[in-house]
């Protein structure tokens, strides 16, 4: 069985708490349910993974490539826009890479609309709320077919 896995960045563990007016009132644990659910009906495992530190985060990633994951979607959150160190442990990935964002991170302040990962990554999910994670792990799957 194909394995992808989630990581969840920094404040990510607060989703249900923080700023409802961009991200809603869903949990992590709610969105990881729902990516646990679509992944049995792909027919693919979904590993999560959620951390407030970016030292574990390339950390995460170094082990989706010794474990041969077969892709990885990624929410860093505020990391998006300035950590190189994760954005050079994603460059070391083979497999597909989907970036996603529960907002437009394009409506929003100015230093949000870079991506550091954004030269490394297959493609970018942003502004669907908690529908971006499903289509990031549709996106995933598909670009393994390919």
């Amino acid at each position: 069985m194909k394995t992808f896995v989630m990581l969840h960045g920094i404040n990510h563990n607060m989703f249900g708490k923080r700023d409802p007016a961009q991200y809603g009132t869903v949990t992590l644990a709610e969105i990881d349910s729902s990516l646990q659910a679509l992944g049995k009906e792909l027919g693919v495992q979904v590993e999560s993974f959620q951390t407030n530190s970016e030292a574990a985060m390339c950390e995460r990633i170094h082990q989706a490539f010794t474990d041969n994951a077969d892709g990885v979607m990624i929410n860093a959150g505020a990391w998006t826009h300035y950590s190189y160190g994760i954005r050079d442990a994603l460059a070391i990935l083979t497999v597909p890479v989907v970036e996603i964002h529960m907002s437009n991170i394009h409506a929003r302040e100015a230093f949000r609309h870079v991506s550091v990962f954004a030269e490394v990554v297959k493609g970018q999910i942003c502004g669907f709320g908690v529908e971006s994670y499903l289509l990031g792990l549709r996106a995933a799957v598909s670009a393994t077919a390919a």
